[in-house]
């Protein structure tokens, strides 16, 4: 029977915005076990002022001490809980990650921009930082602005930012703010509870992180930040192994909802991130079907929508979106 296991945010567990082969897991769980993860946004400098009634969530306070102690060096931008390593797990082998819930982990996210960063940089060369209380029950936020200044409710769609395996050995430490092909900061808002992730495993074990909270986003997350908050999230993590015989090796993240499947792109190079994405969904068609790549080709064209993913963290991001249904 797959086991359930609980990780919780610690200065143990967490890192500070950083993939590396290197880093050892912080447990080791069976192909098909679940995974209750605790994962927590925020370092000190955008908490709420006490006056705001907004209470910081008890996992913050130990990293932030030891954040404060030098003990937990910083490279990007964001806390990431794991990794956990799945057993049996070999590069060349296919990590899927089923998203079976997702929880709020705090009563208020944020939303900030500062100078030299998001899409528009150059029209808003200052910093802003804005607390954003959330309603847990009803599952919304609610804005300090909005239609003659008496604020705005948005429902909530809850994902993570972040989830990646470690990259290969080769690239050393990299920063959790780029997405690359072993996933990471993919800021997909497609990829809500009840979604799967397929990333490519390129060391022993896999290694699987996740963070970056966002309680919502929209497609772009223009000014560099949705709304970011803590979440726990509940991955089934399960192994296929890359055998060969049902389909090619897995190269890049891929996904599914229960509505679309799912291809991506990204690159520093919007225009490239989106060949990418295409190509990546013209490979995933033609190896599910009878169809030739120029058929797939035509077919995206008439029946595949490609979104900007985000524009904000260096390699930006396309994602392909194909509904389920019509040709498989």
């Amino acid at each position: 029977m797959p086991a359930t296991h609980h990780l919780r945010a610690s200065p143990e567990t967490v890192r500070f915005g950083a993939f590396d082969a290197a880093f050892p897991p912080v447990l080791t769980v069976e192909s098909g076990d679940l995974v209750v993860m605790e994962c927590v946004s925020g370092p000190a400098e955008v908490m709420p002022p006490e006056s705001s009634g907004l209470a910081k969530p008890a996992a913050l306070a130990g990293i932030h001490e030891a954040i404060a102690a030098g003990a937990m060096p910083r490279l990007g931008p964001h806390f990431v809980t794991g990794p956990v390593a799945v057993a049996g797990a070999e590069p060349g082998d296919c990590l899927r990650i089923d998203i079976e819930g997702i929880e709020l982990g705090a009563d208020w996210g944020y939303n900030h921009f500062r100078a030299l960063v998001g899409t528009l940089p150059e029209d808003f060369p200052y910093r802003r930082l804005i607390h954003i209380p959330v309603d847990r029950a009803a599952s919304t936020c609610r804005l300090p602005f909005g239609p003659d200044n008496h604020g705005m409710t948005l429902p909530l769609a809850p994902f993570f930012g972040v989830m990646g395996v470690a990259p290969p050995v080769e690239w050393g430490q990299i920063s959790t703010k780029e997405p690359r092909a072993h996933g990471g900061n993919l800021d997909n808002k497609e990829l809500v509870a009840g979604s799967t992730l397929f990333l490519p495993v390129h060391r022993p074990g896999g290694l699987f992180s996740a963070g970056d909270g966002h309680g919502v986003q929209g497609d772009g997350e223009v000014c560099v930040t949705a709304l970011e908050m803590c979440l726990t999230g509940h991955f089934r993590l399960s192994l296929e192994k890359g055998d060969g015989t049902r389909r090619p090796a897995l190269r890049y993240p891929r996904a599914e909802t229960p509505t679309h499947y799912i291809s991506m792109g990204m690159h520093e190079d919007l225009d490239i991130a989106m060949k990418q994405a295409l190509r990546e969904m013209i490979a995933f068609i033609t190896a599910r079907s009878s169809l030739s790549a120029a058929d797939a080709y035509q077919f995206c064209s008439l029946a595949v929508d490609f979104h900007v993913t985000q524009t904000v963290n260096g390699e930006k991001g396309v994602h392909g979106l194909l509904r389920k249904g019509l040709l498989f």
